[in-house]
């Protein structure tokens, strides 16, 4: 295979051959990376804003992204695994585990029954790192809300999604933020 040249310009394919010829271990260790740059830019992005806006206009400018990529990432998930929308709680259990967040976050999701489910962030990177550095916790509530139900319905339109506990309200030791799935009707 013919490794590019300096000054050479790769088209995006010539990379995604350069990654089908890497040993898993390699590209599983380039996903990780990826997940943290994401959330390196997501936070840089963040804190831009907050410093040219203030708190309340990051936050809401975060709403407005978040309100966007929950969908396009569940659709994007939901493509690769062969889904289609409606797919219930079962479903959508199996897309958050695709999430860039599931590569860097310590998470649990539980199917109570056929109609109800919990999902709990056990282990946040961006709240332990705050908590590390002697911060509050980052009130990302608002912004959770609109993630999650974004996600979940994109999933599939019938899903319910309600917050548990997610800072800044308190939350147990032993998660950063807590929801809750139903879904009406199964059969509809």
């Amino acid at each position: 295979m013919e490794t590019a040249k300096p000054g050479i310009k790769q088209r995006g394919d010539d990379c995604l051959e350069l990654l089908r010829a890497l040993p898993k271990e390699e590209l599983i260790r380039i996903i990780a990376d990826d997940a943290k740059n994401w959330l390196a830019h997501d936070g840089l992005w963040f804190q831009a804003v907050e410093s040219l806006a203030g708190m309340e206009t990051a936050i809401q400018a975060d709403t407005l992204a978040w309100e966007k990529f929950t969908v396009i990432e569940a659709k994007r998930i939901m493509g690769r695994l062969g889904m289609a929308p409606g797919g219930g709680l079962k479903a959508l259990g199996e897309c958050l585990k695709h999430r860039f967040y599931a590569r860097l976050n310590t998470q649990k999701f539980e199917l109570l029954n056929e109609k109800k489910a919990v999902f709990h962030m056990l282990d946040c990177r961006v709240q332990t790192a705050r908590k590390k550095k002697g911060l509050p916790d980052f009130p990302c509530r608002s912004v959770g809300i609109v993630e999650y139900s974004g996600f979940a319905s994109a999933v599939d339109p019938r899903i319910g999604t309600r917050c548990l506990a997610c800072p800044p309200d308190k939350h147990p030791a032993e998660y950063w933020c807590g929801w809750e799935f139903t879904i009406a009707n199964q059969d509809e």
